[in-house]
């Protein structure tokens, strides 16, 4: 520790702030399933400190973790540490970063790290993440195909070559990802929520959150309405069969590992009668 840091942590120390030195939760996904409102909702609770770069990406960026194949090399947590700001009020510690339950080798990392670690895990309706993922590419310039011709490349391609990258059906396969998260850490530690409660009803699932967190409840937050996806157009009812034939099978699957009833994620077709 040189000058400079021992002057910093005397500073701290004298004004009562304690420095991050574990992170004990994570918002690991998934992506377009309102992670960036969770982030802003928690960032409100006095108990939690969270990173000040939202973007820091440590544990599935890997400069971080040297050149081995296995990901494995021991990283330098400070440069994870480092991005909190001290503080005295602060009880848990959390980064809210929506690639790691997709990104396998991340999950692998932060068990490593921390075997306790808790994992906040938002899923919405496959079909529409999906949709809201194509949509924001294009918005950035990033995919030139219409949304069924993209779901077509993806399955010529083969559906896990690309960890990275558009990856529309991997992402919003779901039951691989949690299969993966259960794997590796206790259930206790593993808190599902689902993206369409919480768009109905924040506080009610945000109270759940803090008790699974073991902070108090609060009242009063703010809901920013960040990040909402402006899209030039909705889902035909053409893409949205194509889709939920895709993800019809893994949606069984999801309601067996979570015992959670999915209908509403499935496509609703009309019922005709014959007089």
């Amino acid at each position: 520790m040189d000058s400079n840091d021992i002057k910093t942590q005397a500073r701290s120390d004298l004004l009562g702030r304690r420095k991050v030195e574990r992170v004990d939760f994570i918002v690991a996904g998934v992506q377009k399933a309102g992670t960036t409102a969770i982030h802003d909702f928690l960032a409100q609770h006095p108990h939690i400190a969270l990173l000040r770069d939202q973007a820091l990406h440590f544990f599935d960026k890997e400069e971080n973790f040297g050149s081995s194949r296995t990901g494995l090399c021991e990283p330098d947590y400070r440069i994870l540490h480092g991005n909190f700001a001290p503080g005295w009020r602060w009880r848990v510690a959390g980064e809210v970063t929506a690639d790691y339950l997709y990104y396998p080798r991340a999950l692998e990392r932060i068990a490593r790290y921390n075997p306790e670690m808790k994992l906040i895990i938002s899923l919405r309706n496959p079909i529409g993440r999906a949709f809201s993922q194509w949509n924001m590419r294009r918005e950035k310039g990033q995919e030139t195909l219409e949304f069924l011709d993209a779901l077509k490349r993806d399955q010529e391609i083969g559906i896990w070559k690309r960890p990275r990258g558009n990856a529309y059906i991997a992402r919003s396969l779901y039951s691989p990802q949690l299969e993966k998260a259960f794997e590796l850490f206790p259930r206790d530690q593993v808190f599902v929520l689902k993206y369409e409660d919480f768009r109905t009803d924040p506080f009610s699932v945000l109270d759940r959150i803090f008790d699974f967190l073991g902070v108090r409840s609060v009242s009063r937050l703010k809901n920013k309405e960040r990040n909402r996806g402006s899209y030039s157009r909705k889902i035909t009812m053409q893409e949205r069969e194509y889709a939920a034939a895709i993800f019809d099978d893994d949606i069984s699957r999801v309601e067996e590992l979570l015992d959670w009833d999915c209908s509403d994620w499935r496509v609703k077709t009309a019922v005709t009668t014959v007089a």
